[in-house]
């Protein structure tokens, strides 16, 4: 059955006094090749003096506006239209030479070098430490059943919690409190995976699933999640809240080697008090016979 969704996504920011604004950073818009992406569309207020699209080193696809007047508030509105039908994943094609991975195991490609670098923070990692030898211990073993029993074992063994404070914990951090946030552990499973052998990457984007109180509607949050390459497959997602591959329902807006260059929005503004308010509405649309063709704007 054909499921079509339309997300309406407002992000608010406002300012207690009028403040000027440095040039902002969008990351809100579907990466290039999201497959169930049909429509986009972007609105800002107050209307920025300058609003490019283009693409960042990552090659995720931004928009960067500028103001330059005074702004006491700043709204961004991105109407968003997917395909949630239901697919079956497949089996991952990881390439021959890759079906088994072993302590030695490293995909050197020069593309991929960003994505292995060590990003830890933390002068000691103990914890981390000791995780990883558990993991590397298991080595030889099957590519595809090593990323699926990493990626459940930390959904099993961190407690989701929902932070609404900026920033993300360190895999140390995470260890400790043996809690986090989707962007915590993902964090967590990108460290581990890079210690591996793997390239990994951060996700920030859209999660699309049904309301926990009500089934029969379908709900949408800003979600984390990470990417691990795998020779042969390309990257692939995995979800440290579910302890699943990534699926139709995820819509990734931004990937890169670190959580903070991945962030919905970034750029920098007077010294103010601020204040940030986010609400998500989704519709099912009809099927697609019914509401005749959609076509993308302003983005395409």
């Amino acid at each position: 059955m054909n499921a079509r969704a339309m997300l309406v996504h407002h992000t608010r920011y406002r300012y207690d006094r009028p403040v000027h604004l440095g040039p902002q950073t969008i990351r809100l818009h579907p990466l290039p090749g999201c497959a169930t992406m049909i429509a986009h569309g972007l609105e800002i207020s107050p209307a920025p003096s300058t609003q490019a699209w283009c693409h960042d080193p990552f090659g995720n696809r931004v928009a960067r506006v500028t103001f330059d007047g005074r702004v006491t508030h700043f709204d961004i509105t991105v109407a968003l239209t997917t395909d949630q039908t239901p697919t079956t994943p497949r089996p991952l094609a990881v390439a021959p030479t890759a079906r088994i991975w072993t302590a030695r195991s490293v995909d050197d490609s020069p593309s991929l070098i960003a994505y292995r670098q060590s990003a830890l923070t933390d002068a000691t990692t103990p914890r981390l430490d000791a995780l990883v030898a558990d993991w590397r211990a298991r080595l030889p073993c099957p590519t595809a059943d090593l990323l699926m029993d990493l990626t459940r074992a930390i959904a099993a063994g961190i407690t989701y919690r929902i932070r609404t404070e900026a920033g993300v914990w360190s895999p140390e951090e995470t260890l400790r409190h043996g809690a986090g946030s989707c962007r915590d552990t993902a964090w967590l499973l990108i460290a581990i995976l890079r210690r591996l052998g793997f390239a990994a990457r951060f996700v920030s984007g859209y999660l699309f699933q049904p309301e926990r109180c009500a089934p029969e509607q379908l709900g949408c949050e800003l979600h984390a999640w990470a990417q691990v390459h795998v020779p042969g497959a390309g990257w692939v997602g995995l979800d440290t809240t579910s302890g699943l591959r990534a699926a139709q329902g995820h819509v990734p807006l931004a990937a890169a080697p670190r959580p903070q260059q991945a962030a919905p929005v970034s750029g920098l503004l007077d010294q103010c008090e601020a204040t940030f308010e986010a609400t998500m509405q989704t519709t099912v649309l009809p099927a697609p016979a019914a509401c005749g063709p959609l076509r993308s704007s302003l983005s395409s």
